[in-house]
């Protein structure tokens, strides 16, 4: 036995004997911690937690194995339980925080860090802080004195600078891509259900618009997809607009989001404004949950303000929006406002599930086309592919591509794809579905008010 395995041996064995020793138990984590033991970590802290529901300490260090293993979704569903309410714990605010840097949102991790700071000084990590681009950035007293200066933050390259108000008077909106996408529903494999939704919704509206004028129905409206990510909720809104032979822009949250108050909310108009123009118009936004989040979970009055001027131009108050057909995707439907799901807004929630064995069968087949094949089995593929989404499963063609590149450049001699070639690269390739149906089930179970999340269950076979 190595002196490591000796001293978590008897770690472990005074856990076991002193269970109610929380500050016990959190030297061992820490310990198999430090020494990459994740999994045990993870088997450790969940059983400790069984014994000691309502520790803090316990549930961040819970939260931080799973941060370290980048099951970013399991981290954020105990990190949020921590920080909401009155009082939130400041170390969570800190894991929360480098979990939006993580997935790209500067803005907000700066914001819950700076708290987190606030509330207490022993949550401050000056290397994360280093990351942020505010290692000196010393409280409140600064942040007031930036704003009397006339100056505010921009992130830059994924850090923080500081501008003057003329710089930033200086920025117009700008407009946002258009496009005449080529593709329609043929390209797309699966998702029968989705799309007769979505032509029910979207394109029959538009192919039989005088039989809908004759009933008093308007163009337009908003559909909501959710599901796991990769699953192809950007492509369906692509194919979409090309069903219907209408413009399409797609829109994300850098589209929008400005560090100057009052500037996203312009931003968002002058989109609905362009996409009016240009109607009938397909308007994507990826990520809605970004824009539109609940605003009970806000502490900043600036978000809500963007959820509301959100809300008023789906509603068309004071424009329009007839011929306007709004799209939205998110991984995290239980984040969106509530607000967005009433008539009018997107009053159509369509689950995106994992593509089944047809649906898998006809992507891989679209994935392969015009690529060196030989006797592909597709239904077999398919067959041991459960579970994968559709990036998951380009996953799989991409890396058996590569093993093809190399034997080519060794042999001299390139040779098509086979069978075998493809269930070995999926041998590789893990669903990275599992990982949100985990949260989302929770969610299902828990929190399905309406039954919105009935389709989960379903699929989960739950109901």
């Amino acid at each position: 036995m190595s002196d490591i395995d000796a001293t978590l041996a008897a770690l472990r064995e005074a856990v076991r004997l002193s269970p109610e020793n929380i500050a016990l138990a959190e030297h061992y984590g820490k310990t198999l911690l430090s020494y990459l033991r994740f999994e045990e970590a993870e088997q450790h802290f969940k059983a400790m937690l069984a014994r000691h529901p309502h520790s803090n300490s316990l549930k961040l260090m819970m939260a931080d194995t799973y941060y370290r293993q980048s099951k970013n979704s399991h981290a954020l569903a105990i990190a949020e339980t921590m920080i909401s309410g009155a009082n939130p714990y400041a170390p969570a605010l800190v894991l929360y925080a480098k979990l939006m840097y993580r997935a790209g949102n500067v803005h907000a991790a700066v914001n819950n860090y700076k708290q987190a700071v606030e509330l207490s000084e022993e949550a401050r990590d000056l290397e994360f802080a280093s990351l942020l681009g505010i290692a000196d950035w010393t409280g409140d007293r600064d942040s007031e004195e930036s704003t009397r200066r006339g100056s505010m933050d921009e992130i830059v390259d994924g850090r923080i600078r500081h501008v003057s108000s003329s710089d930033s008077e200086s920025k117009g909106v700008e407009s946002a891509p258009i496009e005449r996408p080529t593709i329609s529903f043929k390209d797309v494999g699966g998702m029968t259900k989705v799309k007769e939704q979505i032509q029910v919704k979207i394109i029959f509206p538009l192919t039989h618009a005088d039989i809908y004028a004759a009933y008093g129905k308007k163009v337009g409206g908003g559909i909501l997809m959710y599901g796991p990510p990769g699953c192809g909720k950007t492509h369906l809104a692509r194919a979409t607009a090309g069903e219907v032979q209408s413009r399409f822009m797609s829109i994300g949250i850098n589209d929008v989001l400005d560090m100057w108050m009052g500037n996203s909310e312009r931003n968002l108009h002058s989109l609905f404004d362009q996409a009016r123009k240009s109607r009938p118009c397909v308007l994507f936004f990826d990520e809605v949950d970004a824009l539109g989040a609940s605003r009970s979970d806000m502490r900043q009055s600036a978000g809500r303000h963007l959820v509301n001027q959100f809300l008023a131009e789906m509603d068309g108050t004071q424009s329009n929006n007839e011929g306007v057909l709004v799209l939205g995707a998110t991984n995290a439907p239980w984040h969106v406002d509530s607000a967005f799901r009433r008539p009018g807004r997107f009053d159509q929630v369509l689950f995106v599930p994992p593509p089944d064995a047809q649906a898998r069968t006809e992507t891989i087949r679209i994935l392969l086309e015009g690529k060196p094949i030989q006797d592909v089995d597709y239904a077999q593929i398919a067959g041991k592919t459960n579970e994968f989404s559709g990036a998951d499963l380009k996953a799989v063609i991409d890396r058996a591509i590569e093993s093809k590149l190399q034997e080519a450049i060794k042999s001299g001699k390139p040779t098509p794809l086979t069978t075998k070639d493809l269930l070995a690269s999926a041998k590789t390739v893990k669903p990275s579905t599992r990982e949100w149906f985990a949260t989302a089930r929770n969610h299902a179970l828990y929190s399905n008010q309406g039954g919105i999340y009935d389709d989960i269950l379903e699929y989960l076979k739950l109901k």
